[in-house]
């Protein structure tokens, strides 16, 4: 597994934990491991509680050793979590050099300590919680991730087999990391306060700096002016006072440097101390590794002794079995007789079954034949309606025709009325004006003097009326005769296709029943078949 990948995906799922602070996307910014200690406390906060999160400093900013400390804390607190609380200890996996993160943000050891917390993490009490936001991760991350904790799960193993081998070694382990712990954290507590010294002396000597640059400046202005060296005046008062002060400030610089070499001294031998203890871990480490091989060894020849024991109590069982065969095998003459008798039940069922199976089949055919059957009937029905329906429609245009036709002969007759009115009076004035050429001047005079009494619009309007009635003679005469003969096509072709269709349904009637009555008869006849 690349160790930069494996730090890179772990850095961006420790981004998934609601902290305090945003500043946790680079080694850097982890290598205090102050956002660690964070998200141990969301993971387990009854086990990482406020008082061990006391024990996390976080202003330390670029001071190494104090990030050491925090780190060399988050490592043994994760490690203390899978032995107290989880039950399990990790074995064969390398543990991360805290100093090298602290120091040279190392990526690949980060790495480490960040798959230690995820370990932590898929196996507290809200496991389910972490694992679905690893799977809610991207691919190549979500990846990564599943074989950090693959490879970890192989190297943990649960505690209690290691219980009865480490015995007295592993409390003076217990003893000696207890030790160890106390000793590392005066170390760090030292280092801090070593800090803070350097950092006291660094202001000291600012001040020292500029106490002296004020002291020239003012020794100058002594040198230019008069009355400096003498005390009553101010600037001589002026200039003690400032003089007593450095000396002061050159004391208390002395005591702190004096005070940070006695502290270096009492860290290089702890320093020494924290060397000597980890020899004696190592040592320790391999005495318990060579321990829990013999344990090993010890489980193996145990389970191989009891599988002899087993082995032994199967063979004795076997004996006694052996004795018992007589009666097994007449038993076993019995059992194979019932089941002859058996098998012969079973093939005279399959053969029922085979012959219910058929009828079943040729039911099943007839059942289809019988709907597609309905199905024609509903179709041919559906015909019949709709041509009942366009015989209705056909037979109430014919009645509205009819209706048409009785008034437009009314219209006719009325016109024929007016028209034999219009011809006598035309005959009338045309015998007058006959009358009055043939001599006749005093019927022709009478009858002159009538139509001369007509206004001339009368006379216009009578004579555009008698054009009026013969035109409309005319086309009545030809629009009656082809009105009847279309009314009487149609009505004379929806009788011819209402009796087809009453034929038709007749016969779908007549063949649905022939085919039910075949297909009772052919079922009954299949049923009752010998």
């Amino acid at each position: 597994m690349d160790e930069e990948q494996l730090c890179k995906s772990l850095i961006k799922w420790l981004q998934t934990f609601d902290l305090p602070f945003s500043c946790c996307s680079t080694v850097e910014e982890l290598s205090d491991g102050v956002a660690m200690a964070h998200v141990l406390t969301q993971i387990a906060p009854e086990y990482f509680d406020v008082s061990w999160m006391q024990k996390i400093k976080t202003d330390v900013s670029t001071n190494w050793r104090l990030k050491v400390s925090n780190l060399k804390k988050i490592k043994q607190g994760t490690l203390n979590y899978y032995k107290e609380s989880l039950g399990q200890q990790i074995i064969d996996f390398r543990l991360p050099d805290v100093n090298d993160i602290g120091e040279h943000h190392n990526a690949s050891e980060l790495g480490r300590l960040l798959q230690l917390i995820l370990g932590c993490a898929v196996n507290c009490d809200h496991k389910e919680e972490y694992i679905q936001r690893i799977m809610g991760m991207e691919e190549a991350v979500q990846h990564v991730v599943m074989n950090a904790i693959q490879e970890l799960m192989t190297k943990e193993t649960s505690s209690a087999v290691h219980n009865d081998v480490y015995g007295d070694s592993s409390e003076k382990l217990r003893r000696l990391l207890e030790e160890l712990d106390a000793m590392t954290e005066a170390n760090d507590q030292i280092a801090q306060r070593c800090h803070q010294l350097d950092l006291q002396v660094i202001g000291l000597q600012e001040e020292k700096t500029s106490l002296l640059a004020e002291n020239e400046r003012l020794t100058e202005k002594l040198t230019q002016s008069q009355g400096f060296d003498d005390l009553s005046s101010a600037a001589g008062r002026r200039t003690q006072t400032l003089q007593h002060q450095v000396d002061q400030l050159q004391d208390e610089l002395y005591k702190l440097e004096s005070s940070r070499d006695e502290y270096r001294a009492k860290v290089d031998e702890l320093e020494y101390q924290v060397r000597d203890l980890q020899e004696k871990n190592e040592e320790l480490q391999r005495v318990a590794d060579e321990a829990r091989v013999l344990k090993d060894e010890i489980d193996i020849l145990r389970e191989t002794g009891n599988k002899v024991t087993k082995y032994e109590s199967t063979l004795e069982t076997y004996k006694k079995r052996l004795e018992e065969l007589s009666d097994v095998k007449r038993q076993l003459k019995l059992l194979e007789e019932r089941n002859t008798d058996y098998m012969e039940q079973t093939l005279e069922l399959e053969e029922e079954r085979k012959k219910s199976a058929t009828a079943r089949t040729q039911m099943e055919v007839f059942r289809k034949q019988v709907q597609e059957l309905h199905s024609k009937l509903k179709e041919e029905e559906m015909k019949a309606d709709k041509a009942e329906f366009l015989r209705t429609k056909i037979q109430d245009k014919f009645t509205a025709l009819e209706r048409e036709k009785e008034r437009l002969l009314a219209e006719r007759d009325m016109l024929r009325d007016t028209n034999e009115e219009l011809k006598l009076a035309q005959l009338h004035i045309e015998s007058t004006s006959s009358h009055n050429k043939a001599g006749h001047p005093s019927t022709v005079g009478a009858d002159g003097e009538i139509f001369e009494m007509i206004p001339p619009e009368v006379k216009e309007r009578l004579i555009r009326l008698q054009h009026e009635n013969k035109m409309l003679k005319l086309n009545r005469q030809g629009s009656d005769e082809e009105q009847i003969q279309v009314l009487q096509t149609i009505v004379d072709d929806s009788k011819e296709r209402q009796s087809e269709l009453e034929t038709e349904n007749r016969w779908g009637s007549r063949f649905k029943c022939d085919f039910c009555i075949d297909i009772l008869v052919s079922f009954f006849i299949s049923i009752f078949a010998p």
